[in-house]
């Protein structure tokens, strides 16, 4: 399954760096690649040298066939033929041991592979979850999770795949090709001369076929995606397409990509399907040319005949590894660039995790914001921001959709880190102190509720993980989500799927809340966005948010001006920037941006 990402990189920019880099992953297990090896040759060996023992079978049977026929010239009368038979068996006994080992020998090798390639992968795996502990928020912001999880997904498949069969199969096939040859050689260099002719035909076949073959492969791969994009749209939008009257229009697009998609389909497949019937005719020319060089020999006495059939076997066997090693190419190329993906995430550049001591500073408040400036780019969105809140008070965020409220958010929470000025908690400078420190003061509930594949109860538990049962259930109690709960089939143990379906999006946000009290934090960031709720659902959520903030400093991103008009201080935010800050009283007096963002709600609808 592919997840964003096409999943076909066809080079790598760093093919040797990263080859080098990729083999010593395998370090660790250098001993068992090099059994591994040993193995492949060593079956490898055994397997070329089968045919050539074979070879004698023949000439033996070829000789006794010969004196036989030589005997009823001399007027001898022949029950059987003088064929020693007993040798011939002896030599097939040899053939079959020498297949036996071969074959013992490779599935050591592949036993031994297949355990290091996985681990290997596992290393691998493991270094890149590592390093998504390490990496900023921002790198998340700005690298899509299709590809992420692409990379963990595909590219590691692609790699375990290569370590357990490519590396050591281009080893045998090259330890192969020289074998034969050097075989081939020792029967007959003439013979082999004529078999090395059909090889520059084989490549120019397969040099000018498989690129244009691949080219509309990539061409067919490209149609089916728009066909497929097309059909998922209309599908999903099939009343829409009716009720505008575009069926007509949409079927023409459809049958215009079909078309594209038949024209490139056929070609490729009629290309790829070539290349078997040309390189078997090329190969059986060769095989046509040797017998009739073969006998020609044979009969001049240049040669035995069972070495003529043993060159044939191994004129066979000699275009196998060729066409492996021409496969295996872009298979390593392929993984090359997979690693070259995973290793450009293990190179990212890890978040600042050093604490640095600073000086506190002696206040009352619970948060002090002092002349804070940040920019996520060169344009800067907050500048010289000062602001102390007192324990227990509640801070409202307000602005227009996309001004940048979450900034601020993103600042305490230290998913970004300041550029200029500090923010204290409690009088100490928040970088002095780890992010885990600083986070476990704070809790956040967010419009996108955040739930994980598992039971309701062990969703809630998440808030701390130490809490007992009794805390688990008083949390959801005060949350207002007991009730829900109590009436689902399995209660607290129903399970929750992926994306948390099986429940309404109200029920949802009912849980982080339950999730939030649990924690029960210092201080509470809340994003009281409900407008995909229904009124009941919305009407206890907001009972449950207005009980949270109780005691408690709090932070809310306000989408309904309504709902904050008792908060103790108002940020209004606009393109990033904070153009004014106080109370409602004070703001509306201004009759600036808040009072004319209150006076286009209508005292409490939607922005």
């Amino acid at each position: 399954m592919h997840h964003g990402h096409k999943g076909k990189i066809d080079k790598a920019e760093h093919f040797w760096p990263t080859s080098r880099r990729l083999l010593a992953y395998l370090g660790p297990w250098r001993f068992g690649v090099i059994l591994s090896v040993i193995f492949a040759t060593i079956a490898t060996v055994f397997s070329i040298f089968a045919p050539k023992v074979l070879g004698q079978a023949t000439t033996l049977i070829y000789q006794g066939v010969m004196k036989g026929y030589a005997q009823e010239k001399a007027g001898q009368h022949l029950t059987s033929l003088p064929i020693d038979f007993a040798g011939v068996f002896k030599i097939g006994l040899w053939v079959i041991a020498l297949y036996l080992i071969s074959s013992i020998f490779n599935f050591a090798e592949q036993i031994i592979m297949t355990r290091i390639s996985q681990q290997v992968v596992c290393h691998l795996r493991a270094d890149f979850k590592e390093k998504m502990r390490h990496v900023p928020v921002s790198y998340y912001d700005t690298h899509s999770k299709g590809d992420l999880m692409s990379r963990m997904v595909n590219d590691m498949d692609n790699i375990s795949g290569t370590l357990q069969q490519t590396l050591i199969q281009l080893i045998t096939s090259a330890i192969s090709l020289a074998g034969t040859l050097a075989i081939m050689f020792t029967i007959s260099w003439k013979l082999t001369l004529v078999a090395l002719l059909t090889v520059p035909v084989s490549v120019l076949i397969t040099g000018t076929i498989a690129p244009k073959a691949q080219k509309l492969f990539g061409r067919q791969q490209e149609q089916l995606g728009k066909i497929n994009g097309q059909v998922e749209e209309i599908y999903a939008g099939v009343g829409i397409v009716r009720v505008f009257g575009q069926e007509e229009n949409e079927e023409e697009t459809f049958a215009k990509h079909n078309d594209s998609y038949f024209d490139a389909s056929w070609k490729a497949e009629f290309l790829s399907i070539m290349i078997f019937p040309l390189m078997n005719f090329v190969k059986n020319v060769g095989y046509l040319l040797i017998a009739v060089f073969g006998v020609i020999d044979v009969i001049n006495g240049a040669i035995s005949l069972g070495n003529v059939q043993a060159f044939l076997q191994y004129s066979n066997q000699f275009s196998q590894p060729l066409t492996q090693l021409a496969n295996m190419s872009s298979t390593i190329q392929q993984t090359i660039a997979s690693a070259e993906r995973i290793f450009a995430v293990l190179d990212a550049e890890d978040m600042d995790e050093t604490v640095h001591p600073a000086e506190g500073l002696k206040t009352d408040a619970k948060l002090t914001f002092k002349d804070v400036s940040f920019s996520y780019t060169d344009a800067p969105l907050i500048e010289n921001f000062s602001l102390e809140v007192a324990k227990g008070e509640m801070v409202a965020i307000v602005g227009p959709t996309g001004a940048g409220k979450t900034t601020i958010i993103n600042l305490l929470e230290r998913f970004y880190d300041v550029k200029g000025g500090q923010i204290y908690l409690d009088g100490q400078e928040t970088r002095s102190m780890s992010r885990e420190d600083l986070r476990s003061h704070l809790a956040m509930v967010l419009q996108d509720t955040w739930l994980f594949t598992g039971t309701i109860f062990a969703n809630i538990k998440y808030g701390r993980e130490d809490a007992s049962d009794e805390e688990v259930y008083r949390a959801a109690r005060l949350a207002r989500a007991d009730s829900f709960i109590r009436q689902l089939p399995d209660g607290y143990q129903t399970l929750l799927n992926e994306e948390g379906t099986n429940i309404s999006q109200g029920q949802r946000q009912l849980l982080t809340i339950a999730r939030a009290f649990l924690a029960d934090p210092e201080i509470l960031i809340l994003d009281e966005a409900t407008s995909s709720v229904d009124t009941r659902t919305e009407s206890l959520i907001q009972k449950a948010m207005a009980d949270l903030k109780q005691e408690r400093t709090s932070f809310v991103i306000a989408h309904r001006l309504s709902t904050i008009q008792d908060a103790d201080k108002i940020i209004v935010i606009n393109h990033g920037q904070i153009v004014e800050s106080g109370n409602h009283q004070s703001l509306l007096a201004k009759d600036g941006f808040y009072a004319d963002l209150y006076q286009s709600q209508f005292l409490g609808q939607e922005i």
